[in-house]
């Protein structure tokens, strides 16, 4: 019995226990959804210099979002590539104010969420279903309950934003 253990245990430490993990019956499957950031660097807002440390994990908060999102709307065998052109989040920063006021976010009616970007869903053949620009803006984006998501998600302007355009996009494919 501790040959057995012992055994299993030098596989494991050894890796020879990750055959068992990359099987491909358990394998996660593909995304049926792509994201891609085309001149991040010339994008509005995660472009400036004091974001830096963030712009990267906004962005891959957004991805993760729009991967995820789209994945509901998305059926099985059909394929959708998003191509971000640029990001213009919700409220800006008026240093004007005073000290310390280039690092606040200021939330105003006339710095609303807008988001540039370009998509094409293919079928399991590859055929383009649907595709198109699509300039996306929330004016209103104040008045909206976010009782979906918490108050503290930085992006949620955005997420709410993004959401709409993939109900009002892409309804008509929702699975189930």
């Amino acid at each position: 019995m501790k040959t057995k253990v012992f055994i299993l245990a030098m596989l494991l430490s050894t890796g020879a226990g990750l055959a068992f993990a990359a099987d491909p019956a358990t394998a996660k499957p593909e995304s049926q959804v792509a994201v891609v950031y085309v001149d991040p660097e010339k994008f509005t807002d995660v472009k400036q210099e004091n974001w830096t440390e963030n712009s990267t994990n906004l962005l891959d908060q957004l991805k993760e979002f729009m991967t995820e999102t789209g994945a509901r709307y998305v059926p099985a065998g059909m394929h959708l590539e998003i191509k971000v052109t640029d990001v213009d989040l919700a409220g800006d920063f008026e240093p004007w104010r005073g000290p310390d006021f280039d690092h606040v976010r200021v939330i105003k009616d006339i710095y609303p969420p807008r988001i540039k970007l370009e998509f094409s869903l293919t079928d399991e053949k590859g055929k383009v279903v649907s595709s198109g620009k699509r300039a996306l803006t929330d004016l209103a984006y104040q008045m909206r309950s976010t009782t979906i998501l918490p108050r503290d998600d930085y992006l949620r302007h955005e997420k709410e934003l993004l959401r709409d355009w993939f109900y009002d996009e892409f309804n008509s494919l929702r699975k189930g």
